[in-house]
């Protein structure tokens, strides 16, 4: 029921009171031998103003969006449909609605104080497959299945679904479960397996029963205190292997950059010398294609070496001192320029027009140590 459709009850029974006290009233003062006189108007006011109302408010009832509602009968026990949200009429006085919040709702049994719904340890006993004993904190997400709410009013009409049947089955489903693994799978390896198979079956149980699971949350497991001892050892011993491994995959590391290091300092050292060779042997080919392109240009050219020669002279000398029995004149402008050729001529010519005359003079002796050189004839060079 609405609080707007209670608050009508709640005037209406006003409004009845204020009847009641009235009649008194009006009894009272006649008893006092006062002519008071009964007022029909202000009775049938107040007695239809409470009855209409308190009608009203007993036969009207409003569903809100997270609840269903079952209609309750005097008479029948109750009556379908159930009722889905908004304002719905029932018989007045005769019928009641009896109202089921279809959100989710949480079980928790845990090992904590106050954290569930029960006080103290409520933690699930199990033994492993192995023979450990754990203890598992678990809770139970669920909401009432709005299309069994019938069979949910007449199974648990006390609305005690979670002491008979949401708790036991949790509990021994857990307990069944867990013995089907080994303590190391329970609290690691096959921890998400574990929980998903007393989620499937759980699941199964309450939809039979009229509710819908939401999610099943493992929360905690833990050990007595000698295997929780003997887990943290192992857990220690398990860090202490993984930093010796690092520390050797550290060292492997390092001992591999140094190999790659040396390894590129070598090849480095190879492709120098390689580079040497080839630079060498590039050298060599082009020197013997110079003196080959001199020997060639030296059978073209036989002067070619006596014009290099007054190349290589100082170049402040301008004038050249030739024996006075030479046969013919150096020109060096006659090898190279565009006046080559002319020079070449003239020479010639007049080496032409000499050679009689000195044909007739006698071969001097070669010069001997402290003798008098020959007087020879100064040419200038141009």
């Amino acid at each position: 029921m609405s609080s707007g459709f209670g608050l009508l009850g709640l005037i209406g029974w006003v409004l009845l009171i204020a009847l009641v006290l009235y009649v008194a009233y009006v009894v009272a003062q006649r008893n006092q031998g006062r002519p008071v006189k009964f007022s029909l108007a202000v009775i049938g006011s107040l007695l239809a103003g409470g009855v209409l109302l308190n009608t009203l408010s007993s036969g009207l009832a409003t569903i809100p969006p997270q609840e269903r509602g079952l209609v309750l009968n005097a008479f029948t026990g109750y009556r379908p449909p159930v009722l889905e949200p908004g304002v719905h009429f029932i018989t007045p006085f005769v019928e009641t609605v009896k109202r089921y919040n279809i959100g989710q709702q949480n079980y928790t049994m845990s090992k904590t104080p106050a954290e569930g719904q029960v006080a103290g340890d409520d933690s699930v006993t199990a033994r492993t497959a192995d023979g450990q004993e754990v203890f598992i904190d678990a809770s139970v997400v669920y909401s009432v299945d709005p299309t069994k709410l019938i069979e949910t009013y007449v199974r648990y009409n006390n609305d005690n679904w979670e002491s008979v049947l949401i708790r036991p089955q949790s509990r021994s489903i857990i307990y069944n479960k867990v013995a089907q693994y080994r303590v190391e799978e329970v609290y690691s390896t096959k921890r998400d397996a574990l929980r998903q198979a007393i989620e499937d079956e759980l699941q199964v149980v309450l939809a039979k029963n009229g509710f819908q699971l939401q999610s099943f949350l493992l929360r905690n497991v833990t050990f007595n205190q000698d295997y929780a001892k003997s887990v943290e050892d192992k857990q220690v011993a398990q860090q202490n292997a993984e930093r010796a491994r690092f520390l050797v995959d550290q060292e492997q590391q390092e001992a591999e950059r140094v190999r790659v290091q040396a390894k590129g300092r070598a090849d480095a050292t190879v492709t120098q010398a390689q580079g040497d060779a080839d630079s060498q042997v590039i050298k060599a080919k082009a020197e013997a294609q110079a003196l080959q392109l001199i020997a060639t240009q030296l059978k073209d050219n036989p002067n070619l070496l006596t014009y290099r020669y007054i190349e290589k002279l100082a170049p402040g000398v301008q004038t050249i001192f030739l024996p006075s029995n030479q046969p013919f004149l150096l020109d060096p402008a006659s090898f190279i320029g565009p006046g080559a050729t002319q020079a070449r001529a003239t020479a010639a010519s007049a080496t032409a027009s000499t050679q009689p005359a000195q044909a007739a003079q006698p071969t001097p002796a070669p010069p001997v140590a402290g003798a008098a050189v020959p007087a020879a004839t100064a040419t200038p060079v141009r």
